[in-house]
């Protein structure tokens, strides 16, 4: 019957993407999904404090099957309180099927909701066309250039793009 609908759904040309929680059972596949799409690795520390993040950090399914991820952090420097985008990526076969969408309005739904976001930022590495195209489309902005941010990669410079959390639309949020 489960592989019916799947079938169904895919002559039908209709994708289903569901967000989940990020768990102990699930963590492994979430630092499998990251070594193959990021370029930098994340240590086990990282996977460890993603357990705590709760809404803050999702996978991302496609028809059943784990194709993407989003992790962010709250920060609270620069006398500021922004929401920090660590990981956002998807599988690249997945790529353009709507997804880093759902992964990006998940993170908006959560920064409208709680109201006392400054701004949501990231690190993009300069060479990353596809990512700051993706970024820009919704509002992020190159605020500056950190030359050297990434240690073991080249080209070793990093863009921080930013969005103001007073230009989150209401209308990116109607699905709760």
């Amino acid at each position: 019957s489960r592989m019916i609908k799947s079938m169904a759904v895919a002559a039908a040309g209709r994708r289903t993407t569901d967000l989940g929680d990020v768990t102990p059972h699930n963590i492994r596949q979430l630092r499998t999904l990251n070594t193959v799409v990021f370029p930098v690795t994340y240590n086990d520390k990282f996977y460890k404090d993603v357990l705590e993040l709760g809404e803050l950090a999702k996978l991302a399914y496609f028809n059943d099957i784990v194709v993407g991820g989003v992790c962010c952090r709250v920060d609270t420097s620069q006398d500021k309180r922004r929401l920090y985008i660590m990981t956002l990526g998807c599988l690249r076969p997945y790529r353009r099927r709507g997804i880093g969408t759902v992964l990006l309005d998940h993170v908006f739904k959560v920064c409208k909701e709680d109201g006392k976001f400054d701004s949501i930022y990231l690190h993009v590495q300069v060479s990353n066309d596809e990512a700051l195209s993706f970024y820009q489309k919704f509002g992020f902005n190159i605020k500056e250039k950190e030359d050297r941010y990434y240690k073991r990669i080249e080209p070793a410079d990093a863009y921080v793009l930013e969005k103001d959390a007073s230009e989150l639309v209401s209308s990116q949020l109607v699905a709760c």
